[in-house]
């Protein structure tokens, strides 16, 4: 909950401007959080927003939309969470990288994702072993980090799981019967709260300010999981039981190209350096608790989710 990491995160410095270039599901929590502890934040997405054209900004780097140096004048604090194009360039590095080498940036982070480890087999991995991506997505997130990293700006890259939290969760998949468990015994993945990614970003911005900015960090829960422990936790939380499961050599032939890339790897993910070496607090440390507060904050609790508690 917002009020939560509210009551966890130091605000900015008071002269500071957080821009979170694409203000998706993760970049919109960043900016929530941000503005919640009083800074000035500015978001791009593909859309303007007309309701608020000076902090609400078009970056579309496809059709070369692209916010001017005047509306990002100020800026200190830079998130970005956009996606490789599809050649591997960086899209924002294409168009405002120049730019940003001109503007007095503190801080810079970059959301990748752990995907850049590859395959483990269901062993740890962590900051110090190296990058071995196999799926060209990862690979081409891979290219991203080390562009980023060559720009001698601030950077730190926070490398992601799966994100989950209020909106992309397995409930409604549940209550709509789209979902049958797979039984891949050991097959194991980390995953991450959507609001711990913003409540990691700041915690991270504050360490840096401090003298402490690791070039790599993992954002990931404690508590790596077999998906089918995920579905079966939401599906008791809604009362509701799920269908036989199914052996994986049963399903796979007939998964999307997608669905077979995810379940080619397996790993679990280290925090360690996150929130032990750098103290971060964990709002939700597991799938148990972070399922249960979608199941709250989608008003799924028949005893009252949070709008009930708070009237």
């Amino acid at each position: 909950m917002l009020n939560q990491l509210v009551k966890r995160c130091r605000p900015l410095p008071a002269d500071a401007t957080l821009l979170v270039l694409g203000a998706g599901f993760s970049g919109s929590r960043i900016a929530s959080l941000a503005r919640a502890l009083g800074t000035r934040v500015i978001t791009t997405n593909r859309l303007t927003d007309d309701s608020d054209p000076e902090t609400a900004l078009c970056f579309d780097s496809q059709l070369g939309r692209l916010p001017s140096p005047e509306q990002l004048r100020g800026v200190t604090h830079l998130v970005s969470t956009i996606a490789p194009e599809r050649d591997g360039q960086d899209p924002v590095l294409r168009c405002l990288g120049t730019q940003l080498l001109d503007m007095p940036l503190q801080w810079v982070g970059y959301l990748s994702t752990t995907g850049v480890y590859g395959d483990r087999q269901g062993q740890w991995v962590s900051e110090m072993d190296p990058a071995a991506p196999t799926q060209e997505r990862s690979k081409r997130r891979l290219g991203c980090e080390q562009a980023w990293l060559s720009t001698g700006l601030p950077v730190q890259i926070l490398r992601l799981p799966g994100i989950y939290g209020p909106g992309r969760s397995p409930f409604q998949a549940i209550r709509r019967g789209e979902i049958r468990p797979i039984d891949n015994p050991g097959h194991v993945f980390s995953r991450v709260h959507v609001e711990d990614i913003a409540g990691a970003c700041l915690h991270l911005i504050d360490r840096a300010a401090s003298g402490l900015r690791p070039t790599l960090v993992n954002v990931c829960d404690d508590l790596p999981a077999e998906p089918a422990q995920v579905q079966q936790h939401a599906a008791e939380l809604l009362g509701l039981s799920l269908p036989q499961s199914r052996p994986y050599a049963d399903a796979v032939d007939s998964m999307s190209a997608m669905a077979r890339s995810f379940w080619a790897e397996h790993r679990r993910v280290s925090n360690r350096l996150l929130c032990e070496e750098l103290g971060y607090q964990l709002l939700h440390p597991d799938f148990r608790n972070g399922i249960r507060d979608c199941w709250e904050q989608e008003n799924l609790n028949p005893q009252g989710g949070p709008a009930a508690r708070a009237a």
